[in-house]
């Protein structure tokens, strides 16, 4: 069998997932000196939320932080039935996230005890 005879899978599209993200504390994380770690809320890009998951945990790893958990709060429109008010601002940042197909942390909140 060829290339040509496979039926080509039709592509699924990009769609942005609302994650938050907690991180523990990592030399050199750039994390205030006495915090004991952050969340984060970020706007990641990907065919399905497992795939948002993945790239986001491979870049923040990249990023010298350690991601310890990952909730998924949906897509715009899931967040919307769910009855969340989405600002301006929050929506400008998820099309960022989709036109570039990046992961954009939107905000970092750093945790003390």
């Amino acid at each position: 069998m060829t290339d040509e005879d496979t039926p080509a899978k039709p592509k699924r599209p990009q769609q942005v997932y609302t994650l938050v993200v907690e991180v523990g504390r990592k030399a050199g994380d750039g994390l205030p000196d006495k915090a004991t770690g952050a969340g984060l809320v970020i706007y990641a890009s990907g065919v399905d939320e497992a795939e948002a998951v993945r790239e986001t945990v491979a870049i923040l790893k990249e990023a010298d932080l350690a991601p310890l958990d990952v909730a998924g709060h949906g897509t715009l429109d899931e967040r919307l039935k769910a009855g969340d008010e989405v600002g301006e601002d929050e929506r400008a940042l998820m099309q960022r996230a989709l036109d570039e197909n990046s992961v954009i942390v939107a905000e970092m909140t750093p945790f003390f005890d």
